[in-house]
């Protein structure tokens, strides 16, 4: 009389367990990377500022503003740019990701601006956490999404890959440039919205632009005769595999509506 009872629990344990396990496509479902907003739209919740020359957390001049849903970078309220280098930037690290953004160039350059300040912008990523930055340095060791608007006219690529501290390697071989041009040429004339992607995966990184696989290179590794990227060094290791993202306030006004992100 003990052995149904025995053969009974066993089957009743495995029906349970069937029903439980998930399936294939469950598990899968529950695995697959989503995206996330990075701005909600109605403030700067998440985000850290940082103006060269200015304490951590000042936003001078009313720089980063959201109004109509968007994230909107601007001057009217400088006087004169002077080099006041900024950047808005996420509150934490990234690694493995995919991030997205629409952006839009508008009005007019800001006075005192660099002479390369007209429609220059950059999305900055694998940098260094704006909390360590001395209070006068204007820029991040960081890799660079760099922004370019055209003037109606004349050919200006967006989606150049700037290693501030940093070096690259592209088709294999080093960076020779600051700035290198990507692979597929595209410029936005006026104030049209443009999406720019960037995808990080181990030390391999692409730009794209309105789905447009434009660049790709790997390898990202600090500078050891940079002098800021060389203090970050340690035990000798120069291989850079995560960091902050920041959007730049170069001088010329700029608009963001989504900025999104894709963890891996």
């Amino acid at each position: 009389m003990k052995k149904p009872l025995f053969f009974f629990s066993i089957l009743t344990i495995l029906l349970i367990s069937c029903q439980s396990a998930p399936t294939q496509e469950e598990a899968t479902e529950v695995e697959s990377p989503q995206w996330v907003s990075l701005f909600n739209g109605e403030d700067l919740d998440g985000w850290l500022i940082r103006i060269a020359g200015k304490p951590f957390g000042e936003n001078f001049g009313n720089t980063f503003r959201v109004e109509d849903g968007m994230l909107k970078i601007r001057y009217d309220e400088y006087g004169s740019f002077d080099e006041q280098f900024g950047a808005l930037y996420y509150n934490r690290p990234f690694t493995n990701y995919r991030l997205k953004a629409e952006y839009r160039f508008v009005g007019e350059t800001a006075p005192g601006a660099p002479s390369w300040g007209f429609r220059d912008s950059g999305v900055q990523y694998h940098g260094q956490d704006p909390r360590n930055m001395p209070i006068e340095q204007q820029f991040p060791v960081c890799l660079e999404y760099n922004l370019h608007g055209g003037n109606g006219t004349d050919e200006r690529p967006d989606g150049q890959i700037c290693a501030i501290g940093m070096t690259i390697e592209i088709d294999g071989h080093p960076n020779e440039s600051f700035c290198t041009d990507p692979t597929i040429k595209r410029t936005f004339h006026g104030d049209q919205w443009v999406t720019l992607e960037i995808d990080v995966q181990d030390d391999q990184i692409r730009h794209f632009v309105n789905g447009e696989e434009i660049l790709a290179f790997s390898n990202p590794a600090l500078d050891p005769n940079h002098e800021i990227a060389k203090t970050l060094i340690r035990d000798g290791n120069t291989a850079v595999h995560s960091g902050f993202v920041s959007l730049q306030s170069n001088s010329h006004p700029i608009d963001f509506r989504k900025i999104e992100i894709m963890e891996y």
